[in-house]
């Protein structure tokens, strides 16, 4: 009596684990787990690849702030929407190309290191950005770019 109740445990466990194997191998790359989409999480120090949405670390808030700044002290006509896309990006590099050395042949809107570069000087004069002017985003840039944001409050 014990060992047909252990044969048919043993088998049902097989059993378990072979309709398992066969769902799991028949499942292909749509049952893995899905990968990070660009503008996904938090950015590397570094990462300045293009994204629909690149806040450097800024709260939605501090990216309305700026997007206030820009409706009136560039171009921008988009939404305060607390996302800084590619039309809050392509004002701010206006304003960094009449303020701060960024090329005025390159505005785009994307978020490279000529951009970053301008935004590093401008926040090197009054936002205590004391990093060398490189063109990558780190905690240094980031940090000064959230005290720009926060001074630009008055203009929302």
């Amino acid at each position: 009596m014990r060992s047909n109740s252990l044969a048919r445990s043993v088998a049902g466990v097989a059993l378990v684990i072979g309709i398992t194997a066969g769902g799991l191998a028949g499942a292909g790359a749509g049952f893995a787990a899905p990968q990070p989409t660009a503008g996904a999480g938090a950015a590397e120090a570094g990462d300045v690849g293009v994204r629909a949405v690149n806040n450097l670390g800024l709260s939605t808030q501090q990216a309305k702030y700026v997007q206030c700044f820009l409706r009136v002290e560039s171009t921008y006509t988009g939404a305060i929407d607390g996302a800084l896309g590619k039309g809050s990006w392509a004002a701010m590099q206006r304003h960094l190309a009449a303020y701060w050395g960024y090329p005025a042949n390159q505005i785009d809107g994307a978020v490279g290191p000529n951009t970053l570069k301008a935004l590093q000087r401008m926040l090197a004069y009054g936002y205590g950005y004391s990093g060398s002017i490189d063109g990558l985003d780190g905690p240094k840039t980031r940090a000064a770019f959230a005290r720009f944001a926060n001074d630009q409050r008055g203009y929302c």
